[in-house]
């Protein structure tokens, strides 16, 4: 299996289980609750260790007790994390999430002070060992230097960057990436509502790509960098328990089945099934286990 590095953040979740989403200004008891680590890139690593890849995440680290919890879980997936930066005196970033057992869907309230992975940290990181290089689509300005840096060094090294939430200049990125997975909000922003025509414009002003777009219920689609639109339907469970981290999911099944080698549409399809596992049961843990 391959060598994967991860550059993004990790936090600490909190996470209410409510019977129902909660209207404004109500008073609800949690029926459940539970603190796990998150964050994107760390998921997304968590799911490919589990597929059977050496992954490392470079990331900020604060040194709280809070933090611990967070490394904690990250080595009981074999996460290597000697390319994390530790900061003295500050704060794991928090993410306080509401997850309604009715429908498994999740709401987010992120508090972060920490300061941000730099191209300065990521420099001093040895690329040489490196199979796939994975970027959060974040801390923008950064993230191009170290792109850029890593293709200096290693121009046929894959580097695949998720763009979920728009941020300003996230253009810069998809300029710079082989593989660019984008959310169904990053899409919407952009004033597009439906994947076909989205997918196709951004392939249209970044040739150099492919081109992934998850899609919520109706599935996932994708443009190599020619050919025609590829879909796959999704796959939801019997009974959705936590859609907290599919996204993240289908990202590590898309960059699995990749890595071995699989077309467009087999990829797209074998990530489709995952985060369709994943919804069905809380949490990452087993993910593995629990393919057909």
């Amino acid at each position: 299996m391959a060598r994967i590095l991860g550059v993004g953040i990790a936090t600490l979740d909190i996470i209410n289980t409510v019977d129902r989403y909660p209207a404004e200004d109500a008073e609800v008891r949690a029926v459940a609750q539970r603190l796990r680590r998150g964050g994107n890139a760390t998921n997304t690593l968590v799911v490919l260790s589990q597929l059977g890849h050496d992954c490392r995440w470079a990331g900020t680290l604060a040194d709280d007790a809070d933090s611990e919890i967070i490394r904690a879980e990250l080595a009981q997936f074999a996460v290597d994390m000697s390319a994390v930066r530790t900061l003295i005196g500050g704060h794991a970033p928090t993410s306080y999430i509401v997850l309604s057992r009715e429908n498994g869907s999740r709401t987010i309230v992120h508090y972060r002070d920490l300061p941000e992975y730099t191209f300065e940290d990521f420099r001093g990181v040895d690329l040489s060992p490196v199979q796939w290089l994975h970027f959060e689509g974040r801390n923008v300005a950064e993230t191009c230097l170290m792109i850029e840096h890593a293709r200096a060094r290693h121009p046929v090294l894959p580097i695949s960057v998720e763009m979920e939430k728009p941020r300003e200049g996230m253009e810069q990125l998809s300029g710079l990436a082989d593989l660019l997975l984008y959310s169904r909000h990053f899409a919407e922003h952009r004033g597009f509502h439906t994947p076909g025509p989205f997918l196709t414009e951004m392939r249209r002003r970044f040739p150099q790509a492919q081109h992934v777009c998850a899609w919520g219920e109706q599935g996932a689609f994708g443009l190599d960098r020619e050919g025609p639109l590829q879909h796959s339907p999704a796959f939801p469970p019997a009974q959705v328990v936590d859609t907290l981290g599919a996204g993240d999911t289908f990202n590590a099944g898309f960059i699995h089945t990749r890595l071995a080698g699989a077309d467009l549409s087999h990829s797209l399809r074998a990530a489709c099934e995952l985060a369709g596992r994943k919804c069905g049961q809380p949490g990452l843990h087993g993910l593995a286990a629990s393919r057909g």
